[in-house]
């Protein structure tokens, strides 16, 4: 479960939708222009309970209120009836789930660290399998050609991509969170498949994010409308009309495309762009304080893995 910090959740959830892009954005619509670098998470569903300040056992038996914090950055606040017993177990859960995080990442936390889990990171519990080979470290970026936030982090990450250790593995992981999303996929994943991603890959943020063409066309769940309109803006790149027609419902596509599903399902990522390092943490912009930290973060979270 990936769970923020409560005092980072209240206060981000009023600029949520300028931090990521979230699952809920409409998949056809392109932006006309990207904004600046994200500084805010987008916020995943936690749902602590949080008891009012200084509330007392002697106070249990009273009716006792609950704050949820959605996705969406609402809140649900519901009352439960006063009963003492279960009132005093609801509220000893909570200090002990609060002491044992508090615990967990002050223990997990280097001395003179300039990162602290729990607030620039969360680890993922429990660790999850990564696909590279022994010796290497695994990083993944979520991400979707739509979203603004994803266009403005790329050239900070593609700097990266040049100056990064030799042991860390970089995958990109495109979101398919409805059928417009799943077009993009089918065409990211197309192009890696016949060796054109890295010629091509600008090119499609820039045809969406600068030009406004969102390749899905009007109707992103117009399938076959969505293939043509691709067909059409890579050939203009010089891309073989027959070899990306025999690839674009391939089996490697779709074996592609399921694999990258289910990282996006096993990650819970309901919002991008977000980092996954060697199946242990999760960040992104705004929890590492600006594009530039979310690179050392992430550069130091993989030579920690690496020592180990």
């Amino acid at each position: 479960m990936r769970l923020r910090p409560m005092s980072m959740l209240l206060g981000l959830g009023a600029v949520l939708a300028l931090a990521a892009c979230g699952r809920q954005e409409p998949s056809g619509l392109a932006p006309a222009k990207a904004p600046a670098p994200a500084t805010a998470p987008g916020v995943q569903t936690t749902a602590v309970p949080t008891p009012t300040p200084g509330k007392t056992v002697a106070d249990a038996a009273k009716p006792l209120t609950i704050t949820r914090l959605n996705e969406d950055g609402s809140e649900t606040v519901e009352e439960t009836p006063g009963d003492t017993g279960t009132q005093n177990k609801l509220l000893a859960a909570v200090a002990s789930t609060v002491a044992a995080a508090t615990s967990t990442a002050a223990a997990a936390t280097p001395a003179g660290s300039p990162w602290q889990e729990g607030t620039n990171y969360t680890r993922i519990v429990p660790a999850q399998p990564t696909n590279v080979p022994a010796g290497q470290v695994e990083v993944l970026e979520f991400f979707w050609y739509a979203c603004p936030h994803c266009y403005a982090l790329e050239p900070t990450v593609a700097a990266w991509l040049k100056t990064k250790p030799a042991y860390v593995s970089f995958s990109r992981i495109p979101v398919q969170w409805n059928e417009g999303h799943r077009s993009l996929a089918r065409l990211f994943y197309t192009l890696d498949s016949m060796g054109k991603l890295n010629d091509v890959h600008n090119e499609i943020f820039k045809e969406i994010q600068v030009n406004g063409d969102t390749l899905t066309g009007p109707d992103p769940n117009n399938v076959a409308a969505a293939e043509r309109i691709q067909l059409t803006f890579v050939k203009r790149l010089g891309v073989s009309e027959a070899d990306f027609e025999k690839e674009y419902h391939g089996f490697n596509v779709e074996t592609a495309m399921q694999r990258a599903d289910e990282l996006v399902q096993r990650y819970r990522v309901t919002s991008v762009p977000d980092f996954v390092v060697n199946g242990k943490y999760v960040t992104d912009v705004a929890l590492a304080g600006s594009p530039d930290r979310l690179i050392s973060l992430l550069s130091d979270l993989a030579a920690q893995e690496h020592k180990h």
